[in-house]
């Protein structure tokens, strides 16, 4: 494996549209969402450890989820996870995941992956990320994989390439917010518009020098604690600094104002497993096409379900069409898929009256 390549695991997320299951304690990444025996952080580490050494990998997270993390990812030393002691978006926790990996290694280049994403494919992936690297490498450039559009989905960003390019990698004309449906479908009729699936290559030199450059401020606040980085002092930095820095996303910081963009279109298939709905788009259909998770399943004029419960549990269901159940211990959830953006409504009503014990 190449010394150089490292990777950034962002993993502080909270998941909450997959509430009951994910919870502020225990949110998402840390749980087998698709029934498969591993986490969904553990797949996702075991993806970049095909092609980034271990030792190499580091986990980025809020400091509530340290033992979490140890304790699933038992290849990982404590120096490897970097803690977050204040939510303050991506930006900050990528500018000093960086300064600490220049720090150690200034011929670095290093992937910043969501820690919750569905990637069936591996190795197509590990050759679009190395595909990147090589560019990184050689060039001043910061590199992202963009997601052919299936279909016009309003619940993601999307990237606008230049239409003309006719190399793999693709030069990036803008960023584009969450379109309305109508924008959605005529990005799709121009051809030259892909997801962002907010994975993102870079050398480390290229992507300290853009906060120099578009976030000053933030740059001088985390440079200033470099001589501790990877040392016993780092941690009373970090607690000390850390919420001090702008509360802003790498899109908007880096990445919106740089000119140096470049997407590769993905070959493998990707979900954002954001949703409960997006979910059932991946697991499994029994005859009538309801996705099933750990239970067992008596089915009466029911279809298109989305049911989750403890292991081996019988839940016996009849004309229940298009719905999310999801029964764990002290909530059971029944719910309609078509309604599950309103999810995170609806964990605002059950902490406005029960606390925040279930959330």
């Amino acid at each position: 494996m190449d010394k150089n390549y490292y990777a950034v695991l962002m993993a502080g997320g909270v998941g909450s549209r997959f509430w009951p299951i994910s919870t502020t304690a225990y949110p998402k990444q840390f749980h087998d969402m698709l029934g498969t025996g591993d986490t969904l952080i553990q797949k996702t580490f075991k993806r970049l450890a095909k092609f980034v050494p271990v030792e190499n990998i580091l986990i980025l997270t809020n400091e509530r989820y340290n033992e979490l993390v140890l304790e699933q990812l038992p290849e990982v030393k404590q120096e490897q996870v970097v803690l977050e002691p204040a939510m303050r978006n991506t930006a900050p926790c990528i500018l000093y995941a960086a300064l600490k990996i220049q720090k150690k290694n200034p011929d670095a280049v290093m992937i910043v992956a969501p820690s919750d994403h569905w990637i069936e494919d591996e190795e197509a992936f590990a050759k679009d990320v190395i595909t990147c690297f090589d560019k990184c490498e050689k060039e001043n450039v910061l590199c992202t994989l963009g997601i052919k559009p299936t279909f016009p989905n309003t619940g993601f960003g999307y990237i606008e390439f230049e239409k003309k390019d006719v190399e793999p990698l693709k030069t990036v004309n803008q960023f584009r917010e969450k379109p309305d449906y109508e924008t959605a479908k005529d990005f799709i009729k121009q051809g030259n518009f892909l997801w962002n699936a907010g994975i993102f290559m870079w050398s480390v030199k290229t992507i300290v020098d853009a906060f120099k450059k578009y976030q000053p401020e933030q740059y001088n606040l985390f440079l200033s604690g470099l001589v501790y980085y990877n040392t016993d002092q780092e941690r009373a930095f970090i607690n000390e600094n850390y919420p001090k820095a702008e509360n802003v996303s790498i899109d908007y910081a880096i990445l919106e104002p740089s000119s140096n963009i470049f997407v590769l279109p993905a070959t493998f298939d990707w979900n954002d497993l954001g949703t409960w709905g997006s979910l059932y788009d991946k697991l499994d259909k029994d005859d009538n096409q309801n996705a099933l998770v750990n239970c067992r399943v008596l089915a009466e004029d029911s279809q298109g379900n989305m049911i989750r419960s403890p292991k081996g549990k019988i839940i016996v269901i009849d004309g229940l069409k298009d719905y999310i159940v999801v029964d764990k211990e002290e909530v059971l959830l029944i719910y309609p898929k078509s309604k599950e953006q309103d999810i995170k409504k609806v964990l605002t009503k059950i902490k406005d009256k029960f606390g925040d014990q279930l959330a």
